[in-house]
């Protein structure tokens, strides 16, 4: 085989290999994304089983970059603080071991099997959760026919003398540890140049000693992906990417003097533990040298964290809730992970939902005390609430066309009308202050009466509201028959002040002008309360998720 030959085979290989590693990787975040995210967001509080989360979490998805770039997304939007994403951060790092342990067994001769059943799940199955499973099958065996290629060239590479000679004058340990960095900043995948080592050292082309340095190298060219995600991200998500740094600059430091001082024991005992296979050999030194480094500096996790303060000095611009267009969770200043995107969108339609809520008592406040500064504000509030439903719509459109978890794909259709909703209540605010003015530019006034019977309105509808937010935001269905029962009580209330209202009509007790006003604001806080209901079960398939307001 000719050198072009040769590189054109490796090539191919290696592009497999990338694309069954990312097909596998993404096809498990689809499919199981949303229920992993949720193991994180549970069991992380304590950092020791942060750690064991992280391993596992790893493991499952076969990336450590997917994993550290999901915790500083985390970070960003302050599910997690940098204590918790330290310990997950750590588990990370053996999870991905797990790709090296699989790739050493060589389970190339059985990969057209599970390509196969991976083809022909996703031609002929109809349900989505199979295809799903079928996706990750056919990314497995899209991987070992990739690794079949790579080894298959490489076998070539002994006969060639030239490339024989290049590879064996690499004996200088910092130039291998620079090697593995490199190679790993630009592939991005540890798991997949330590692979690539594997099967060089199963070809005999690289010299097994070599071997351990370009894997520590690979562990530092492994944070590439965490710090450039977190670069658009708050001085916390930088943080927890710098975490990811300094375990592995600190621990491949550490590995590095424990091999120049012991190297001959250490060789002596992975051969003992992998036996004569160069490639258990590597894959067992990755998992015990992850091992080591996490028993190492785990009690010294609060340490780096606070290391990372050194790093990244100074804390983030204040953000208030009612910031004028800004958002806050969401966009292009946040770090973007499919995984947690819907999270984050849940966080900023609950901050415009408190806008909004704001916004229609003060508007009520204004009907009565015909305030013009607060008449005002409900203006200013309002194209907020706008912008806000403007971006987060767009922002929902950007992110169905990516790979989101498959729960979270449901959510998305619920989502475009939860922020509909909330951009409506927003609205019914701006009508009743258009009523404030109205009244105050003609003198209109409201009896004591009319005005009590406001007051009890809106108390029901701010439970509502208040009720429906939470439901939304916390996902649990507990007020779910508190809401129904208000909505209820809402539309016989509705009734019963226009009843009431009419017969102050006929006493005389009412002008004409102030009657159209009172009569719309009543029916506008009964929408109000039909667009809240439908916030709440919207992601719910009930009978109320439905809209009734117009």
């Amino acid at each position: 085989m000719s050198i072009g030959a040769m590189l054109l085979s490796m090539a191919g290989g290696l592009g497999l290999f990338l694309f069954g590693m990312r097909l596998m990787s993404e096809s498990i975040e689809k499919a199981a994304g949303a229920k992993l995210r949720g193991i994180l967001e549970m069991f992380t509080k304590n950092r020791f089983v942060g750690m064991l989360v992280g391993i596992i979490f790893t493991a499952v998805i076969q990336s450590s970059s997917a994993c550290t770039v999901m915790v500083v997304s985390f970070v960003n939007s302050g599910l997690m603080n940098l204590y918790q994403a330290a310990g997950v951060i750590f588990g990370a790092n053996i999870g991905t071991t797990v790709t090296s342990q699989l790739v050493s067994f060589n389970l190339s001769e059985i990969a057209p099997i599970f390509l196969l059943a991976g083809i022909l799940g996703i031609m002929f199955c109809k349900r989505q959760n199979i295809v799903k499973i079928c996706h990750i099958i056919l990314g497995f065996g899209v991987l070992f026919m990739g690794l079949s290629g790579m080894s298959s060239a490489m076998s070539g590479m002994r006969d060639m003398p030239e490339i024989v000679h290049i590879l064996s004058s690499l004996t200088s340990p910092m130039l291998a540890i620079l090697v593995g960095t490199l190679l790993t900043a630009v592939i991005q995948s540890s798991s997949v140049t330590v692979s690539i080592v594997l099967l060089m050292a199963n070809q005999g082309l690289l010299e097994l000693p070599i071997c351990l340095f370009i894997i520590l190298g690979c562990n530092i060219g492994a944070c590439t992906s965490a710090l450039l995600a977190s670069l658009s991200g708050k001085k916390d998500a930088k943080r927890a990417a710098m975490i990811h740094f300094l375990f592995n600059v600190i621990g491949t430091v550490l590995m590095y003097i424990i091999l120049k001082l012991a190297m001959g024991p250490i060789i002596d005992l992975l051969h003992i533990v992998s036996g004569s296979n160069p490639g258990r050999f590597v894959a067992n030194a990755h998992t015990i040298f992850k091992v080591f480094q996490v028993l190492a500096l785990f009690p010294f996790a609060g340490l780096i964290v606070k290391m990372t303060y050194f790093f990244v000095p100074g804390e983030d611009m204040k953000m208030d809730d009612r910031d004028n267009f800004t958002l806050k969770y969401i966009g292009d200043r946040t770090v973007f992970n499919p995984a947690t995107a819907v999270v984050e969108v849940d966080k900023e339609l609950k901050r415009m939902a408190d806008l909004a809520s704001d916004n229609l008592n003060r508007a009520m406040n204004a009907l009565i005390t015909l305030d013009e500064e607060d008449i005002e504000t409900v203006y200013s509030v309002e194209k907020n609430i706008n912008f806000l439903n403007h971006s987060i719509t767009n922002y929902l459109v950007k992110i169905n066309q990516t790979t989101l978890p498959i729960e979270d794909q449901k959510s998305i259709g619920a989502l475009f009308h939860i922020v509909n909703d909330i951009e409506r209540i927003g609205d019914h605010a701006e009508n009743v202050a258009d009523a404030a003015r109205q009244r105050k530019a003609t003198g209109v006034g409201f009896s004591k009466e009319a005005q009590h019977e406001l007051g009890q309105m809106l108390d029901m509808v701010n439970t509502i509201i208040r009720f429906s937010v939470e439901m939304f935001s916390t996902g649990s269905d507990e007020r779910a028959e508190d809401v129904a029962n208000l909505e209820d009580a809402i539309d016989d209330k509705e009734r019963e002040i226009q009843k009431s209202h009419i017969e102050r009509m006929t006493k005389n007790l009412c002008t004409p002008e102030a009657s159209m006003i009172f009569s719309d604001v009543v029916s506008g806080l009964e929408r109000v309360a039909d667009h809240a209901t439908n916030i709440a079960f919207a992601m719910n398939n009930t009978e109320y998720e439905v809209s009734k307001a117009m």
